[in-house]
């Protein structure tokens, strides 16, 4: 009788267990599902921005192929470009004026 109940307790905690570890499988399945659709989300969102960041380079190549001076970064999209703009040189004896920096990155 006592083993009768020793091996019930046991099964019963087996049972347990194996229904929260499915419960945990579940909530897993389903938040893997949910990352998934997400990683798709932002594939399509990335390709849409290359495709309008392609569109336009591709415009900016034709208006800008008769400008006297243009800037490559040889089509490289995660090189980081930083201009500075600076104040003229003086013409006469004048204190020269410290340059304004500007901190521009483009993505």
């Amino acid at each position: 009788m006592s083993l009768k109940g020793v091996r019930a307790s046991k099964e019963q905690l087996l049972t347990d267990e194996i229904k929260e570890l499915n419960q945990k499988g579940h909530l897993i399945h389903q938040e893997n599902t949910e990352l998934y659709t997400k990683i798709e989300h932002f594939r399509k969102e990335n390709a849409e921005l290359k495709k309008k960041v392609y569109r336009a380079r591709n415009v900016n190549e034709a208006s800008c192929s008769s400008a006297p001076y243009t800037i490559s970064n040889e089509y490289d999209l995660h090189a980081n470009i930083r201009l500075q703009l600076s104040q003229p040189q003086p013409q006469n004896d004048e204190e020269p004026e410290k340059a304004m920096e500007l901190g521009l990155q483009l993505h």
